[in-house]
């Protein structure tokens, strides 16, 4: 199993959900957490620990982002006029790993940052590798020439798991996409409920 693999189900058994909606997650056979003593671990979680766990399933969705990293784009989101846990989501949703994962280049958040990093993907024709690279509305989004035969990128967009949603426009003949529209909370396909109203009130805290 890769590190990013085991990382990627070490989250979703601490979560106790499913939440990139993956079919081999340990967590759809069983539900509690491991070793001999988890299924008596479930106890009811105080506000300070309801607001905590949204915090760590919106952070390891988006690839188990640091705390700093996570703390910058919040204060980021509180700067900007509107509702704070929408413009969260929004510049969560605008990160370039993020897009990559949506427009079904790769098939896995973990996936995308590494793509990005190894200088696969275009924006506007230029070359980026920086996963927390913010893209804008109108931005067109490619992988390279010389790497659209990659095999995962290729079984990628044949997942039947998950669609790309509305807000990007993706043509997988091309191995294209165009970042059309900043999201809200209600249109990003998320497989479990997430709470960024309990991640500002953590943050309004603490």
């Amino acid at each position: 199993m890769t590190k990013r693999t085991a990382a990627k189900y070490k989250i979703d058994r601490r979560m106790g959900e499913n939440i990139w909606g993956r079919p081999k997650s340990p967590v759809n056979r069983r539900e509690y957490g491991p070793g001999q003593h988890g299924q008596r671990r479930k106890t009811k979680l105080s506000d300070f620990g309801l607001q905590l766990r949204a915090k760590q399933k919106l952070k390891g969705y988006y690839g188990d982002l640091t705390e700093k990293q996570f703390r910058r784009i919040y204060s980021e989101a509180e700067r900007v006029k509107g509702d704070t846990g929408e413009n969260l989501i929004g510049l969560l949703e605008k990160r370039l790993d993020a897009v990559i994962y949506r427009a079904k280049f790769v098939a896995t958040m973990f996936a995308a940052r590494q793509f990005v990093n190894h200088g696969h993907i275009l924006v506007n024709g230029k070359r980026v590798n920086i996963p927390s690279f913010r893209v804008k509305e109108g931005d067109v989004i490619e992988v390279r020439e010389k790497s659209k035969q990659i095999a995962v990128v290729l079984e990628a967009t044949q997942l039947p798991e998950r669609d790309v949603p509305e807000y990007i426009e993706a043509d997988h003949s091309k191995l294209s996409a165009k970042f059309v529209r900043t999201p809200n909370l209600g249109d990003v396909p998320y497989p479990v409920i997430m709470e960024p109203n309990l991640v500002i009130e953590y943050y309004a805290q603490n």
